[in-house]
């Protein structure tokens, strides 16, 4: 089975980008191969990085990445994890299978260290039932 390549889009690449990637990666990665990259490249937050630690996927190695470093490459589909009406969620053109799902900013949550970190799990369970989600219709086609 070839596996499907996949994109997935925000605006920094440091949080909800980051953390799909490691968990589509880890949950299936025997069926797709997966990239993540923003409109501007910033650095990986240490929250995202400790959330994903604590469910056992390690994702700092990552890096943030624009996606220019991808614009030669074909992707079968692009997922924008993008929450706010107010924030630029790229484009990536050419891509017909492109699906949008609002997810709220973790790293914009204000209050102490444990609020944070706790903003961080509640997104990544959310984005993990939502990759769930996705790789069933996936298989339905």
């Amino acid at each position: 089975m070839t596996k499907q390549h996949v994109l997935i889009l925000c605006t920094a690449n440091s949080a909800r980008s980051q953390m799909a990637e490691g968990l589509l990666r880890h949950d299936h990665g025997d069926r797709f191969t997966v990239e993540s990259a923003g409109t501007r490249a910033t650095a990986v937050r240490p929250e995202a990085i400790l959330a994903m630690r604590e469910i056992g996927i390690d994702i700092s190695g990552h890096r943030s990445k624009v996606v220019d470093e991808f614009s030669d490459q074909r992707f079968d589909f692009v997922l924008t994890v993008c929450d706010n009406a107010n924030e630029a969620c790229p484009v990536y053109p050419g891509h017909t299978n492109r699906i949008h799902h609002a997810f709220e900013d973790p790293a914009a949550v204000e209050g102490s260290p444990e609020e944070r970190l706790a903003s961080f799990r509640r997104v990544r369970d959310q984005i993990r039932a939502y990759l769930r989600e996705f790789v069933r219709i996936s298989e339905a086609g």
